[in-house]
């Protein structure tokens, strides 16, 4: 009888409760989609069609439709009249409002995690900067998709010492909106001939190394200001020229 009673409630629990799985079809593509547009895979203004997505990502359109809902409540995307989405475009308005964001929010992660990386962080993330050595003259797609995801993993690696769970996925949504921005100013500054990255990133595991706080904060800042202030006058020459 107690067997009975404990099997037929055990029924009605099963009843009521979604079974956990894995990970569904929707989730991988989101995921995917939110990699993507961190990393910068994404230019501003870009159009993508649920059916071009469900094609590269060997899908069916229903999981593509859901993660790009959930992108655009996240600011990530724009709705289009035609049924598809493009990446916001870039105005001196989203630039300024970016900046300041990614400034105090990152610059106070990056201060957190000066007091808290040991030596073997430390090694790790300087390990990253070999990396950069080999992308001094970036002419390909697939070199600036490598500089971009690597930029991401270097940022992240420190981000995660800070010992905030709340800061991180702040930081999170700010590169998801800002990372197609950064890949314009990757290709220009490789046409450029400009300073790559690693100067910077030196500054800022240096200043790690020292247990630095406002050093790292001030180098951090630095490094991510520099694209912001290239997209800043390319858009008021353009308006300039108008």
């Amino acid at each position: 009888m107690q067997k009975a009673a404990i099997e037929r409630n055990n029924e009605t629990i099963a009843a009521q409760l979604t079974p956990v799985g894995r990970e569904t079809v929707q989730d991988r593509v989101y995921s995917e989609l939110r990699r993507a547009l961190i990393g910068g895979l994404f230019e501003p203004s870009q159009v993508l069609t649920i059916r071009g997505l469900a094609d590269a990502l060997v899908t069916s359109t229903m999981p593509v439709r859901e993660a790009l809902g959930r992108l655009i409540t996240e600011k990530a995307l724009e709705a289009l009249p035609n049924r598809s989405v493009r990446v916001p475009p870039i105005t001196l308005e989203r630039i300024d409002d970016l900046l300041r964001a990614r400034s105090l929010i990152e610059g106070e992660a990056i201060a957190l995690a000066a007091t808290r990386m040991n030596p073997r962080q430390i090694a790790s993330v300087e390990a990253m900067l070999g990396e950069w050595d080999e992308m001094r003259a970036l002419k390909h797609k697939k070199e600036i998709d490598r500089e971009a995801t690597l930029n991401q993993s270097f940022h992240f690696e420190i981000y995660r010492c800070c010992g905030s769970a709340v800061l991180i996925p702040m930081i999170e949504s700010l590169w998801l909106q800002s990372g197609p921005c950064i890949r314009v100013a990757i290709y220009a500054f490789s046409d450029a001939g400009e300073v790559d990255t690693a100067h910077y990133h030196r500054s800022i595991v240096a200043a790690l190394a020292r247990q630095d706080a406002q050093a790292a904060r001030e180098a951090l800042v630095a490094d991510i200001s520099r694209p912001f202030a290239f997209l800043r006058d390319k858009l008021q020459s353009a308006k300039g020229q108008t």
